[in-house]
C-alpha cells in the first residue's frame, strides 16, 4: 500500500524569542516494513545550519539551529511511503525460552535490549500482567494478542491533544487514555514479562473512534527472536501491518516526540498548530498525481 502524508506544524510565540536548536522527528523511517518514496521538509525561518542525523534507535532526525529572533517556527513535510507487511504474524520465535513467559533472550541480544528491558513495574501493573500471561499458557504470542486485546475492550479511549503519558497505572486504574498512555502501558506489561518493547510514534489510517481529525499516533514494539521487532496498537486492539506508518522508535516516549527543542525568551508564552492529511491507494502514480496537483 501506498501512503501519502501531509503534515504542517507550527508554534507561534507573543514575542520575538531565540530558538534553541530543534530536533524533527518527522521523516519515515526505512526498513524491511516500509520504504520511503519521497519526502521533503521545509522549516520557517529558514534555519542558519541543518544535519542529518540517525539517532539511537535507527530513526532519521533533522536538527536545526537559527540564529536571531523569531515569532514564528513552521514546519512542513510531505512523504508518501510504501507499506510492505501485510502479515503482522508471518514469522517465528526461534528462541525457545523467548517464546514462554517469562522471557528470556541470549546474552548477546539481551544486553543490546537492556534499555527497553528495564525492569522497575508498579506492582499492580505487574500483577495485572501476570494474571493475563497466566489465562495465555504463559505462552508469549498468546499474551500479546490478548494484552492487546484486553486493552482495547477494557479501556475507554479519549484525545489528549497535549501533555506527556500517563503513568501506566493511572491508565490502568482508570481505564482511559490516549493512545500513548495505553501504548506505555502495553510497553510495561510486556517489560514486566521479560518481554522488550519500545514506544513508536508515527501515523495510522485507522482512526479510533474517539478522533475527529488525523493526527500523530503511538503505539508499541516488542523485539521477537527470529521476528524482530514486532508492532501492537493496544488503542485499535491489532497487531501493526500495512496500515501503520512509522516515524520515530524508543525506550521511551521522549526520545520519539515528533520535535524537541526550547525558546528563550523571558515571559514568552507559545502556541501549537497541527493539521496531518493522509491518503492512501494501491498506486504510486495516484499519490504522486495529487501531490502534484495539490
Amino acid at each position: 500500500m501506498f501512503i501519502r502524508i501531509h503534515h504542517t506544524l507550527s508554534y507561534t510565540y507573543d514575542r520575538p524569542v531565540f530558538l534553541e536548536p530543534a530536533t524533527i522527528r518527522l521523516t519515515p523511517r526505512q526498513d524491511p516494513t516500509q520504504r520511503l518514496c519521497e519526502h521533503t521538509l521545509c522549516v520557517t525561518p529558514k534555519p542558519a545550519g541543518a544535519s542529518w542525523c540517525v539517532e539511537q534507535d535507527g530513526s532519521a532526525s533533522r536538527v536545526c539551529w537559527f540564529s536571531e529572533k523569531h515569532e514564528v517556527l513552521s514546519i512542513e513535510t510531505t512523504s508518501i511511503v510504501q507499506t510492505l507487511r501485510d502479515n503482522p504474524f508471518d514469522a517465528l520465535i526461534t528462541h525457545g525460552p523467548s517464546a514462554c513467559l517469562p522471557a528470556e533472550y541470549p546474552a548477546d541480544i539481551a544486553y543490546l535490549l537492556a534499555p527497553v528491558l528495564e525492569d522497575s513495574i508498579d506492582s499492580e501493573v505487574r500483577d495485572w500482567a501476570t494474571s493475563i500471561a497466566e489465562d495465555s499458557g504463559f505462552q508469549t504470542l498468546a499474551f500479546l494478542a490478548n494484552l492487546t486485546d484486553r486493552i482495547f475492550s477494557d479501556s475507554r479511549m479519549v484525545a489528549r491533544d497535549e501533555g506527556a503519558p500517563r503513568s501506566p497505572s493511572q491508565t490502568l486504574s482508570t481505564k482511559s487514555g490516549a493512545c500513548r498512555d495505553v501504548a506505555m502501558l502495553f510497553i510495561a506489561a510486556c517489560r514486566s514479562q521479560g518481554l522488550a518493547s519500545r514506544f513508536v510514534s508515527g501515523y495510522s489510517i485507522h482512526g479510533p473512534p474517539e478522533i475527529t481529525e488525523q493526527e500523530l499516533h503511538a503505539w508499541a514494539e516488542v523485539y521477537l527472536p527470529g521476528a524482530g521487532w514486532r508492532g501492537y496498537d493496544p488503542s485499535l486492539g491489532l497487531a501493526t501491518s500495512d496500515g501503520h506508518i512509522a516515524l520515530a522508535s524508543s525506550p521511551n516516549h521522549e526520545l520519539s516526540a515528533p520535535t524537541s527543542g526550547s525558546y528563550r525568551g523571558t515571559g514568552a508564552t507559545s502556541r501549537m498548530r497541527y493539521d496531518i492529511r493522509i491518503e492512501s491507494s494501491d498506486s504510486h502514480a495516484v499519490l504522486k498525481a495529487t501531490s502534484a496537483d495539490a
